[in-house]
């Protein structure tokens, strides 16, 4: 069976991710994959230079952030522009990974639900998650709400999930994680 595993940034869905690979299951990461396909990926080199301009690259072949970044930010037929030459490569690259978890932020407005069974949710309270975020990545309250606005809300993905598990700080995850794990075994 193969399970797939979202959240919302700051949610800890990565935290959860590295719980499992604690216990042995190794994780498919979507991001990690995408940000190394742009890298290795001849075609979409190509691609995203075609879309984006001639300084996508820079001299030593390092995706210039700064510029990807703003494309990205200036609209939404941007983004998907970008996403509909990256995607298929990442979903293919999990086809051939052999791997039955894939981890992606962004499961159900990618489509990579469709790979999967089951969709896992990882959930945290809106201001924890602002508080992780700020404190991870050194940004302001305000530029972490409007990545979360970005995002499908979390009442939204918990209604598409077939599992929800809480990283309040409180309940504990390994038995929540464990839960699933033997559901999903039973199931398949």
């Amino acid at each position: 069976m193969k399970i797939g595993i979202t959240g919302g940034i700051g949610s800890g869905k990565s935290y959860v991710c590295n719980l499992l690979r604690e216990q042995g299951i190794e994780v498919f990461d979507c991001d990690s994959a995408a940000k190394q396909l742009m890298l290795t990926s001849a075609d979409i080199r190509e691609k995203l230079t075609e879309l984006i301009g001639p300084d996508t690259y820079d001299a030593e072949g390092n995706l210039n952030k700064a510029m990807v970044s703003h494309f990205l930010l200036s609209s939404q037929r941007n983004v998907k522009a970008v996403n509909e030459i990256v995607h298929p490569a990442v979903f293919d690259a999990f086809r051939n990974s052999g791997l039955d978890y894939l981890e992606s932020a962004i499961i159900f407005e990618s489509g990579a639900y469709k790979l999967v069974d089951k969709v896992v949710c990882v959930i945290a309270p809106k201001e924890t998650r602002i508080s992780r975020v700020m404190e991870r990545d050194h940004i302001s309250r305000e530029q972490v709400e409007q990545w979360m606005n970005r995002q499908l809300n979390q009442k939204e993905m918990i209604r598409k999930s077939d599992y929800v598990v809480i990283n309040d700080g409180e309940l504990d995850l390994d038995k929540q994680i464990s839960k699933i794990v033997k559901q999903c075994n039973k199931q398949f």
